[in-house]
């Protein structure tokens, strides 16, 4: 069974890429585009991709398109504004969701957990889609178990200089693994003026060029530091693990919201 995927955010750097892999891929095909630009061109001819007989769409239709085309995959790594409206509106269509936008508040999450539960649909939503973040976010949870609170935690994380939000979403989740596996701490973002170290876990961020995304957490004791680190040299990887959430999301039980390491495995 072909699954047919949708994309907002089309003819954007991770857009063009995405859609690239989709055409690409056995058993998916892209149903519809969504932008704010290149309105009613065709997809293909805007990414230079050749003509795919799918015209760029407008967002405020984004309910009527869905239908029209078929979809059964929504993917948007957009931004958290937009992807709050969309998303809801995407379930109500009965419509599964890839989410990749990072800077999600916590009642931004919570809407689109539930429109996903109340409309019976699945999503999967994460702060990165590399399969290397997947692995790297299992050996910071076995590095917290074993170190425990004798060890300070940094976390220092750098991207280019257009992204919007800080820290990155895949900094924030790697706070949030290492707290529950230490018991609970707090987060300090940044440091100035007098600020004694406790036992928080300190995250950094850093904006320039083009850095795809790094991210690095140091464990350090006394006379000893352990780092962990990921570097990403391009947003393939990203890429990669996003048309595989799409492919994989139209075969879950509904209702459900899961993570990149459900689809791994």
């Amino acid at each position: 069974m072909t699954a047919r995927i949708a994309l907002v955010g089309a003819c954007g750097r991770m857009g063009t890429l995405i859609i690239r892999r989709i055409l690409a891929t056995e058993g998916l095909e892209l149903s519809a585009a969504f932008d704010l630009v290149n309105i009613g061109k065709d997809i293909g001819e805007v990414i230079n991709a050749g003509a795919l007989g799918v015209p760029v769409s407008d967002p405020k239709n984004l309910a009527s398109v869905l239908k029209e085309s078929r979809t059964d995959v929504l993917v948007d790594f957009t931004v958290a504004a937009a992807t709050a409206v969309n998303a809801p509106i995407a379930a109500s269509a009965g419509v599964n969701l890839v989410i990749g936008t990072t800077g999600i508040s916590a009642e931004q999450r919570a809407a689109i957990e539930a429109a996903v539960k109340e409309n019976n649909v699945a999503a999967v939503i994460s702060t990165n889609y590399s399969i290397g973040v997947g692995v790297f976010n299992k050996l910071i949870r076995q590095a917290a178990e074993l170190l425990g609170l004798d060890y300070d935690v940094e976390i220092i994380e750098a991207h280019h200089n257009q992204k919007k939000d800080a820290p990155s979403g895949t900094a924030m989740t790697a706070a949030e693994i290492i707290s529950e596996a230490m018991g609970g701490k707090e987060f300090v973002f940044g440091r100035e003026g007098v600020c004694p170290r406790g036992k928080e876990i300190g995250i950094h961020a850093i904006r320039g060029g083009d850095i795809v995304g790094d991210h690095t957490v140091m464990f350090i004791g006394n006379s000893e530091r352990i780092e962990i680190r990921h570097q990403a040299h391009s947003r393939e990887i990203f890429v990669g693990g996003a048309v595989m959430a799409a492919g994989w999301v139209v075969n879950q039980p509904k209702g459900r919201v899961y993570g990149m390491a459900d689809v791994l495995g």
